[in-house]
């Protein structure tokens, strides 16, 4: 199935994904910036994004999304989600029928709610889709520490295969059946992450930060057990593990955006400072939609939503969670 793959997306985890795949498998990056392109096809690195870290000598790049697209068996796409349609409509008519695309991105289409499998389901029917997900802090893969992650897909052998792909020393690669349940668990995260940082900044305390973590589990686990996901994939890698992860390490762009949030700074300030996206500010929206067409409470994606939307103080979106009427923790 793979004689050839093609990672759509140069960002930090896009490269990162190619450069893993890369001496396993002939593999080329699609980089929309053809300075970019040219810079990883050199051989110098992804300045931009991954700045000190070498990359496969063998990784293929291209700014010619037709020419990164000639002959692969197997699409990752790694861009934002608000480029995901768009690009998968310009991939279209280069991509054979039947080649799986796996979604490296994690988040919803803003307006339509839909996950980015199903974006790839509209756009490019027919075929086996998946999502590639997990606790997976770029820099720390590429350095060689020890990371897992999980991959889903509707077809047993395009995950199989890119579990085999992927799978190393220091990688431990899983595989899902529950393509929802990783979905949901890879774009609440962020929002959650979004939250957590916000309480950093505020100095609320470990105490604190570790009960909204728990109790941003809860409300990702209604939500996606809701839309038809496991919990048991909730409280993996693609729910639990990568909210740990988003929530605590300074490398988390959604931590770090809260955070700063937190200490007063301007929401639109701080993220016209970045470079790449904070998934987590749009899912909010998208969550609060999702949950009330569902009759659900998620009063944590609620407060971000309000902070980032509203332009609402964090300090007072901390105390209306803290104010919630008492109740029990389960059930």
């Amino acid at each position: 199935m793979a004689d050839r793959v093609a990672v759509v997306g140069a960002g930090s985890w896009g490269t990162t994904v190619a450069s893993l795949l890369a001496p396993v498998v002939p593999t080329v990056l699609w980089a929309r910036s053809p300075d970019l392109a040219a810079e990883i096809a050199a051989g110098r690195g992804n300045t931009r994004y991954l700045d000190g870290f070498d990359l496969s000598p063998s990784l293929e790049a291209t700014a010619d999304l037709r020419a990164a697209l000639d002959g692969v068996r197997l699409l990752l796409v790694a861009v934002p989600t608000h480029g995901f349609r768009a690009v998968l409509g310009d991939a279209s008519p280069y991509l054979e029928p039947d080649v799986p695309v796996l979604s490296l991105a994690k988040g919803f289409e803003r307006g339509t709610g839909l996950r980015m499998t199903q974006v790839a389901a509209d756009v490019l029917p027919g075929r086996p889709l998946g999502v590639l997900t997990g606790p997976n802090l770029a820099k720390e893969i590429l350095d060689g520490k020890s990371a897992a992650m999980v991959v889903a897909a509707t077809g047993s052998s395009t995950s199989e295969r890119l579990q085999g792909l992927l799978a190393s020393d220091t990688l431990r690669v899983y595989t899902n059946d529950d393509l929802i349940g990783c979905e949901i668990g890879g774009a609440v995260k962020n929002v959650v992450a979004l939250a957590a940082g916000m309480a950093e900044g505020l100095e609320t305390g470990d105490n604190a930060r570790a009960a909204l973590i728990n109790r941003g589990l809860a409300e990702m686990t209604r939500l996606g057990v809701a839309l038809g996901g496991d919990p048991r994939t909730l409280a993996g890698l693609a729910g639990m593990g990568d909210m740990l992860a988003t929530c605590i390490s300074p490398q988390s762009r959604n931590r770090w955006v809260g955070e700063q949030v937190g200490r007063g700074c301007s929401p639109a300030d701080v993220l016209a400072k970045m470079s790449q996206v904070a998934e987590g500010v749009p899912a909010a929206g998208v969550v609060c939609s999702l949950a009330a067409d569902l009759g659900i409470e998620v009063p944590i994606a609620a407060g971000v939503r309000e902070v980032f939307e509203e332009g609402r103080p964090p300090v007072e979106v901390w105390a209306d969670l803290m104010a919630r009427r008492p109740r029990p923790e389960v059930g």
